[in-house]
């Protein structure tokens, strides 16, 4: 049953990407490469297969350092400048982006620092930091 689901959440994922490729290409490989897991799941024992995950993800984070460069290389200091401040919406949308890209390490931090949350941590959880 459980090799079932986890087929089931690669072809969902395969579809997900692959609807996201028709608006970026580059989400045909991922696509790809989740739906092989769906058909063939042990396939990601194949060498050529994690090999090209591994290009994948390498030109992923390229592709983030460059994002980010021109992000900071022709910003003019100004969110407004970019296209997220220019709808009329930019203060919620940036207040949400804030709070999406915090909630996680709040999070972690409240759970990490509240003294009865951690007393009830399996042991391994309590070793790990």
């Amino acid at each position: 049953m459980a090799a079932r689901l986890w087929r089931l959440c690669n072809v969902f994922m395969a579809a997900f990407f692959g609807l996201a490729a028709a608006v970026q290409v580059v989400y045909l490989v991922p696509a790809a490469l989740t739906l092989l897991v769906s058909i063939n799941p042990s396939v990601t024992d194949n060498d050529v297969w994690r090999s090209l995950c591994d290009l994948h993800s390498v030109v992923c984070v390229v592709g983030t350092i460059a994002l980010a460069y021109s992000l900071f290389a022709y910003t003019q200091g100004n969110i407004f400048h970019e296209e997220e401040g220019r709808s009329p919406l930019a203060g919620v949308h940036l207040v949400a982006a804030v709070v999406v890209a915090l909630f996680p390490f709040v999070s972690w931090l409240y759970i990490y620092v509240n003294k009865d949350m951690r007393e009830s941590w399996p042991t391994h959880c309590k070793t790990v930091i």
